[in-house]
């Protein structure tokens, strides 16, 4: 009998003084591993090339010195910073040893905080960006006025101050928890919901919090973007000329583009982890959500936009002959 209160009583103990995390990773074939750490290896290097390129670009070229460029650069710098939250710990573990999937306490609720800052910061300045391309389109004669330099500085602090709150509110909400279930997180990063779902105690009201966070967050966003382009899809079509029409949505195509694939990954993300009975299954979503997206983004912009390709070749240009 004693024996058995004392197993109780620590397995009690383990509960509540829980000090690291077990990531569970993407895979335990022993002869995967070398592949997929290749794999994500050049991904995470193409997007940091990638990123880089349009930010030197950007702040190098005097004729991209534009607010519609200046998001951009913000948006590939905050790319940078959502990437590398997770991926260079994901190679981690499947490359060196076992040992590399275990990550602190401390450090899984830092990785979770950057990685919901940046993971906003992006949708924010997605949202500032469809605003641009609105007053561009809808206020041409206004816009030098309407988006002057304080103006884009100010929409670049309230996003970083707006994720900053967000990522630190899902930060109180999990040190709320008293213990813990398990420590094995079925994933390559200390995914929030996942760390919610780990908790033993009841999570109904912290649950509720963090979905209000989420539907702030999310929502503010994107509504802001959906009303941008229905006044810029207003606005287009009353333009009488065809060829008018086209230059005039042109210039949205990348955003969209960009738009279109952030918030459907996120979207495929959601459904699956909400359809999905394994959390494993949702692994997969999250790699396209969290090293696909921020990987595809320059791509987008450098090759649908003559003005990036221009500067970058210009750039590289420089760069080689000096």
């Amino acid at each position: 009998m004693d024996t058995v209160l004392h197993v109780i009583y620590l397995f009690s103990f383990f509960q509540i003084s829980v000090s690291e995390f077990f990531l569970l990773g993407l895979s335990d074939d022993a002869e995967l591993q070398p592949l997929l750490c290749v794999l994500f290896l050049y991904m995470y290097l193409v997007t940091m090339l990638g990123n880089l390129l349009i930010i030197l670009a950007v702040t190098s070229d005097p004729h991209l010195h534009t607010p519609m460029y200046f998001f951009l650069s913000n948006l590939s710098l905050a790319d940078i910073g959502f990437v590398s939250t997770t991926v260079p710990k994901m190679i981690m573990i499947v490359d060196i040893q076992t040992h590399s999937r275990v990550i602190s306490y401390g450090g899984c609720l830092t990785q979770m905080s950057i990685f919901i800052l940046f993971g906003c910061m992006d949708s924010m300045l997605l949202s500032v960006m469809a605003y641009d391309r609105f007053v561009a389109i809808c206020h041409p004669l206004h816009y030098t006025i309407i988006m002057n330099p304080r103006t884009c500085c100010i929409f670049i602090l309230v996003s970083f101050f707006v994720s900053l709150l967000d990522s630190q509110m899902h930060n109180v909400i999990v040190l709320q928890l008293t213990c813990f279930k398990d420590i094995e997180i079925s994933s390559f990063f200390c995914d929030p919901s996942q760390l919610l779902n780990l908790g033993c105690s009841d999570t109904f009201m912290n649950n509720i919090v963090s979905y209000i966070i989420v539907a702030i967050s999310g929502f503010l966003p994107t509504s802001g973007i959906f009303f941008s382009y229905y006044k810029v899809l207003v606005s287009i079509l009353r333009v009488p000329s065809s060829s008018g029409m086209y230059k005039a949505f042109a210039t949205c195509g990348s955003h969209l583009a960009v738009v279109c694939l952030f918030y459907g990954t996120a979207l495929g993300v959601y459904l699956s982890s909400a359809i999905s009975l394994s959390p494993r299954k949702d692994v997969a979503a999250s790699v396209v959500y969290t090293v696909v997206t921020p990987m595809l983004n320059p791509f987008i912009y450098s090759l649908r936009n003559k003005d990036i390709k221009k500067a970058m070749w210009r750039f590289l240009s420089r760069t080689i002959s000096a």
